[in-house]
């Protein structure tokens, strides 16, 4: 699976997901990019899973439109390690096949 962390994901809670091909929005020059652009560019490039703490975006975007599944990660608290604590259950979600396009991960 092709996977993107989105920009508001911290840094230092960054990790290797085993078996899936991940990147940033940094890394691909994508930073400020408002959520439907980055779901297009997405889509462009070929990628499977958004992996975000942005909680507003099913509520702000259409996703039934983009075919793109979102790993919606809900932390008590931003911190990277609050954050890294979720990372379990997202490796878990990963390799279960919901037919959900939106999977909260807390």
């Amino acid at each position: 699976m092709k996977l993107l962390f989105d920009e508001n994901f911290p840094r230092k809670a960054l990790t290797d997901l085993p078996g899936h091909s991940i990147t940033t929005v940094q890394a691909l020059g994508w930073t400020g990019k408002k959520n439907g652009e980055l779901l297009e560019l997405m889509l462009a490039h070929g990628f499977d899973g958004l992996i975000t703490l942005d909680q507003n975006l099913p509520k702000q975007q259409n996703l039934s439109r983009f075919a793109i599944k979102v790993y919606l990660l809900k932390p008590v608290d931003s911190r990277p390690s609050t954050v890294a604590a979720l990372l379990p259950l997202l490796r878990s979600a990963l390799n279960t096949h919901s037919k959900d396009q939106v999977v909260g991960i807390e």
